[in-house]
């Protein structure tokens, strides 16, 4: 029996004692179907990113192998994606040209970097990272990023070149080189483009309506691109239409992917470490939430530290087997999924298969349109593209809205890195926005009860003398002052008052700065001739304040419930009260 700890760090022993014969067949199965569809998708993006084909295939056989062995989703497919691989075009682009040795070894850098801060922040348990950079900023990010990846492959399929960071750059060079269309190349694109597409939804019921059995079906239908593959190489090679300007993938070296060693040169490191942290943190956001989305149909769990130290090694793995950076891939996770995976064996098995092919299939991919691949990019990436995430967030929060259309703005005339940063930055602003100024709610007695609620949207009983206020967020340096000046400016409105309650339920932390707010709000009062009452104040917040002079300081009172405070401040009705309790009628919403 392996210890819990060494089997925490390494799943494979876990999930590994339980293979059968069963699991065997269903991996299996899973892996012929990814591998036909990742045999395209692998030298697509590698030229994506700027890099020779067979880098896709090395990126996918090596870092599948190690992801197999550390990470914990069962059905997520690791290998090159389109968003990963854009920012890795746009990272190495700054640090070398395009289609030289200093280019595919910065490319190697990439990854090895990239491998080294994941497998850091996993060791470190830093998964929560993660989480400052919400749901609705990846989305837009994803969503400009789909359409800068699609205009950047518009060019192979007219057959020019186009180029450029922001989507501006690429439609001038776009404009610039109309006049040098390859219609050859523009027929082979547009006709695999239309292709692909219709594959996607209309194939499978075709089938079916011939009478074939639902798996049998699905399978053609994702084999549908290297169908797509197998025809315009085909048509290509017959009518030798690469005399004729038709761009073709040309030869790509046979064999195993070889031992590659990253370059560590100090001025290439400070050059892609900003760019690695990003690739890293998008990549394990797309990757996680991907996992975790095919984890919950099975009820299973994912380990989001494990699921970094998994990534970070199959990250480094591309970076010593000629890769470049990789993730988890939706699109290949999903079909993994929904062709039966049932342990990370089936990536194991897949990348066994993508080394044969890598070993003898890759001569017969000589004459492979670029169209074709460029073609295989587009219909990837625009099922990300997203648009309705504009009118959900503006119809449910203004500032999600405002942090989604800058994201995509800026991604889109700005590039990938300057649209991801701000992404990060947005997502911590509008956390830090959003608790700065935490909803803090007047209370009062429900009728009848023991509970107590917002005045102005219930009827409820109040007490002249006694105010309270439920803080419905954690204090901490960004709110306290905000909390300071609220108290400040309704105590002043009111001669009565003589008792300060504040309710906190949903108070988990008060830090430094949030207790010095507090003792100035108790110092304050108490010259105003105002005692300062807590109630509901959980444990772990209690033990702070006991550890500082604040409550041997504080002029009321700690209350265990809100109803108890009310009884021995004010009285209640059938408890002889202190006072009059007065009826306060819900107002605004």
């Amino acid at each position: 029996m392996f210890s819990p700890t060494l089997s925490r760090y390494l799943p494979i022993l876990e999930w590994g004692r339980h293979y059968d014969r069963d699991t065997l067949s269903a991996d299996l199965m899973a892996a012929v179907i990814v591998t036909i569809m990742l045999i395209p998708q692998s030298l697509a993006y590698a030229l994506l990113a700027g890099l020779p084909p067979e880098m896709g295939l090395y990126a996918s056989i090596v870092p599948i192998m190690l992801y197999a062995v550390f990470g914990t989703s069962k059905a997520l497919a690791v290998g090159p994606v389109a968003v990963v691989s854009l920012m890795t075009a746009a990272a190495l682009g700054q640090v070398a040209a395009s289609g030289t040795a200093d280019y595919i070894s910065a490319a190697l850098t990439l990854a090895a970097l990239s491998g080294g801060i994941l497998l850091a922040m996993g060791l470190f348990r830093l998964g929560f990272l993660a989480n400052f950079l919400s749901h609705p900023v990846i989305a837009g990010f994803i969503t400009a990023s789909g359409i800068l990846i699609a205009a950047s492959q518009i060019g192979n399929i007219l057959g020019i070149r186009v180029k450029g960071d922001t989507i501006i750059e690429q439609i001038e060079t776009l404009w610039a080189g109309l006049d040098g269309i390859n219609w050859i190349t523009f027929v082979i694109g547009a006709a695999t483009t239309a292709f692909l597409f219709w594959v996607r939804k209309g194939l499978k019921p075709l089938l079916l309506s011939w009478g074939l059995a639902p798996r049998p079906a699905d399978m053609l239908a994702k084999a549908g691109p290297v169908l797509a593959v197998v025809v315009t190489t085909l048509v290509v090679k017959l009518f030798n239409l690469t005399e004729m300007g038709v761009a073709v993938v040309g030869t790509v070296p046979q064999g195993f992917p070889p031992f590659s060693v990253p370059g560590f040169d100090p001025d290439l490191v400070r050059a892609l470490l900003l760019p690695a942290l990003l690739i890293s943190v998008v990549g394990f956001v797309e990757s996680v939430s991907v996992a975790q989305t095919l984890a919950a149909k099975k009820r299973q769990r994912i380990s989001p530290d494990q699921e970094l130290i998994g990534l970070g090694a199959a990250n480094i793995g591309a970076a010593f087997s000629g890769g470049f950076p990789v993730t988890g891939g939706f699109s290949r996770s999903v079909v993994n999924y929904d062709a039966g995976a049932e342990t990370p064996a089936a990536g194991a098995f897949t990348a066994v298969a993508l080394g044969v092919a890598a070993l003898a299939l890759t001569p017969l991919i000589h004459d492979l349109p670029k169209a074709t691949l460029a073609a295989t990019i587009i219909v990837a990436v625009l099922s990300l593209v997203d648009f309705s995430i504009l009118k959900r967030s503006w119809n449910y929060a203004k500032p999600d809205f405002a942090a989604v259309a800058t994201t995509i703005l800026l991604t889109l005339l700005a590039g990938v890195e300057t649209g991801v940063s701000a992404g990060v930055a947005l997502s911590i602003g509008l956390h830090l926005y959003r608790t700065s100024r935490p909803h803090v709610a007047e209370v009062g007695l429900v009728p009848g009860t023991e509970h107590f609620r917002n005045i102005n949207r219930h009827t409820v009983l109040t007490d002249p003398t006694v105010l309270t206020f439920r803080i419905d967020e954690s204090l901490y340096f960004a709110n306290a002052r905000f909390l300071e000046d609220l108290i400040h400016d309704r105590v002043t409105q009111d001669c009565p008052v003589r008792h300060v309650i504040l309710m906190c339920p949903a108070v988990n932390e008060i830090d430094m700065s949030a207790l010095e707010s507090l003792e100035a709000i108790n110092l304050r009062l108490k010259d105003m001739g105002i005692k300062l009452h807590l109630t509901e104040v959980k444990g772990p917040v209690m033990d702070r304040l006991e550890r500082s002079h604040f409550l041997q300081d504080l002029t009321g009172e700690v209350y265990l419930s809100q109803y108890a405070a009310i009884r021995a401040l004010s009285g209640l009705p059938g408890v002889t009260p202190a006072v009059t309790l007065a009826v306060t009628a819900a107002g605004a919403a």
